[in-house]
């Protein structure tokens, strides 16, 4: 039996694994970050943050779908939604962590930053991004959203990069963009081209396990610092 097929028999167990192993390390980076940001009251920090936050909610509901993939199709639909709106809003909350000063001004006092007047936007386009891929039973509004947000990031990333090369965690925000963009483009191809091919998705994984593992470990050497 090759590796391929042996993943596949055991495919419920391992992705409620992979989503578990997801969750806890976006639990590690929320609560290392919480702790940096209350210390530094950097707002690019506290959008990073909440970034993983939605990440972490997202993969759990992933695990949620999972053990009711099999009830009926309403509460399917509803998991499904849940998934992607938390999902697209992690990626946004992720390029709004580069790009936030172009936006809001150092005056600016929010009482939270998950909700407030200048992201709420996020939220509403998540919203309509998923619901469109409920009505039209398709994930082409998430992958499209979540490529053109990782191309973005990537290349501000790099900036970042280019001007604080001394730095490592703007080496680390680069890799780990480019991953999830190259992830976000195979999961677009294997649903579009490759009906789901096996293969390519168990390589998704790998390369969305990285992503998080590349983040977790740059977040630990800054806090540790």
């Amino acid at each position: 039996m090759d590796i391929v097929s042996l993943i596949m028999e055991y495919k419920w167990i391992l992705e409620v694994c992979y989503a578990l192993i997801i969750s806890s390390i976006c639990m590690v980076i929320v609560t290392k970050t919480d702790k940096f940001f209350k210390l530094s009251m950097h707002q690019g920090i506290r959008y990073f943050r909440n970034a993983f936050f939605f990440y972490g909610v997202a993969f759990i509901g992933r695990y949620v779908f999972g053990l009711f993939s099999d009830m009926n199709w309403k509460s399917t639909l509803v998991i499904q939604f849940l998934f992607e709106y938390f999902l697209i809003t992690a990626g946004f909350f992720l390029l709004y962590s580069l790009i936030y000063k172009k936006i809001e001004s150092s005056k600016e006092q929010h009482l939270t930053s998950l909700v407030n007047s200048k992201v709420i936007i996020f939220h509403i386009m998540s919203i309509i991004l998923a619901t469109s891929d409920i009505l039209f039973k398709s994930y082409f509004f998430m992958f499209l959203s979540q490529i053109i947000i990782f191309l973005c990031a990537s290349i501000i990333a790099y900036n970042n990069f280019n001007k604080n090369k001394k730095k490592e965690f703007p080496k680390f925000y680069f890799l780990a963009t480019i991953i999830g963009l190259v992830a976000w483009l195979l999961n677009y191809l294997a649903a579009s081209f490759f009906e789901w091919n096996h293969q390519i998705l168990i390589n998704v994984g790998i390369m969305n396990i990285l992503f998080f593992l590349l983040f977790l470990y740059g977040v630990l050497k800054v806090t540790k610092k």
